[in-house]
């Protein structure tokens, strides 16, 4: 896959990043089964499946960053998930790695889902314009600079392709995307250059990560969603 995948303080990259990503899960249902064979069926709610992929470390880092991953595995805690569209909050539920090389270890993870956080943002929203601002306004909320992408999507016709306010409030979502990613490479710059013991403790930079995954995720659903919209 091309682009950005992130779990918590760990940017993916190279041979880390995976060719395909399962996702999805099902409906919880409760069938009640009637004389006659009729049925009765009421939807108890979603139900996400967990969320897998593999890939390979490389390179000298191999084994620090290998590490890093399975220490996300045995802490426990709640963690961004973010890549293309979407944004999930998740906890590693098992990680397993196979050491062939220093410098090559394939890997497989799974993160069991707790929430979908920009599902949860759309089905609360009214209309394009309004789910675009919210998920600009939860972009802020970790630190994005929203301010002249929000002041676009006050044109009349920033919601219609096409239209000149429309590619306008589409450029400004853009930057907004845009200078998350860099403020993620910058992040994990600095992860990179700090030794395994260090980036046990390093809660700071985790921190900033972290901020940096869910302001990415939100502007870039935004963005998809602005891209999309109707004439």
């Amino acid at each position: 896959m091309a682009g950005i995948l992130l779990l918590g303080p760990v940017l993916f990259r190279d041979f880390e990043l995976p060719a395909s990503i399962a996702w999805g899960g099902r409906q919880r249902l409760a069938v009640h089964h009637l004389p006659g064979g009729r049925r009765v069926i009421d939807a108890m709610g979603r139900d996400d499946a967990a969320i897998t992929w593999s890939g390979v470390f490389s390179g000298d880092d191999a084994g620090e960053r290998a590490r890093l991953v399975d220490l996300l595995r045995a802490e426990g805690p709640v963690l961004p998930l973010t890549w293309g569209r979407f944004l999930y909050s998740v906890v590693v539920q098992d990680f397993s790695v196979s050491y062939e090389r220093a410098n090559w270890m394939p890997y497989r993870i799974v993160c069991t889902v707790l929430r979908d956080e920009v599902e949860g943002l759309i089905e609360d929203a009214l209309s394009l314009v309004a789910s675009v601002a919210d998920d600009l306004a939860a972009s802020a909320g970790f630190g994005a600079d929203t301010g002249d992408a929000l002041a676009a999507l006050d044109a009349p016709e920033a919601g219609r392709l096409g239209t000149v306010d429309h590619s306008a409030a589409l450029a400004s979502l853009g930057a907004v995307a845009g200078a998350a990613d860099r403020s993620l490479f910058a992040a994990d710059a600095v992860m990179s250059a700090a030794s395994v013991d260090d980036l046990a403790g390093a809660g700071e930079v985790a921190g900033e990560l972290a901020s940096a995954a869910f302001a990415r995720g939100y502007a870039a659903r935004a963005y998809g969603d602005l891209a999309g919209a109707a004439s």
